[in-house]
């Protein structure tokens, strides 16, 4: 009788195309491109928003998964999450190029503060997921929408400073205070 296997979970599965990916097998690479190219796609759309740059930005994405396939540590995190964040800078890389700073301006609502949690996960109310927004709404207003506007939306200090008009030290010192919070409550 034939043993039973069960079936790969997604993640798994990207981590091994990752793996052999990293050896060069270009199967595995069309394989890996067909798996995650729309999330990662949404994630370079939903900073750039422009398609046509988002498009540019998920060419350069793969190949540099192409080229550096072999720098994935899994020991360090999910390749699903390694992945999303070449998409993440390389989308950040591209504004920045044309002169422009990330879009928008954070609202601290709760959808956003979800994907703040982790950018590469649905949004499925995980345990994890609730504590960052619990924490991120304890949080005084100006210290949440600093910190969801550098760490998830990637805007620089100066960008912030610019746009508050505040300066930019004074700016690194509320982001510092707000992730010091941020942490003690995680921690909690």
């Amino acid at each position: 009788m034939p043993e039973k296997r069960e079936p790969m979970s997604a993640e798994r599965e990207i981590d091994d195309l990752l793996k052999t990916t990293a050896k060069g097998d270009r199967a595995a690479f069309r394989l890996l491109y067909d798996r995650v190219s729309p999330k990662l796609f949404g994630i370079a759309l939903k900073i750039c928003r422009d398609r046509a740059l988002a498009e540019d930005v998920l060419q350069e994405v793969f190949t540099d998964i192409w080229r550096n396939a072999r720098r994935f540590d899994p020991k360090r995190g999910e390749a699903g999450a390694w992945l999303a964040v070449i998409a993440r800078n390389r989308s950040v890389e591209a504004l920045r190029r044309q002169g422009r700073g990330i879009m928008g301006r954070a609202t601290g609502n709760d959808v956003e503060m979800a994907h703040a949690a982790d950018p590469s996960a649905p949004i499925d109310g995980g345990i994890d997921t609730l504590t960052l927004i619990d924490c991120l709404n304890r949080l005084d207003q100006r210290q949440r929408e600093l910190i969801l506007r550098a760490y998830y939306r990637g805007e620089s200090r100066e960008e912030l400073s610019r746009s508050i008009d505040t300066p930019v030290n004074t700016v690194k010192t509320w982001l510092r205070r707000g992730l010091i919070a941020l942490k003690t409550c995680l921690d909690e």
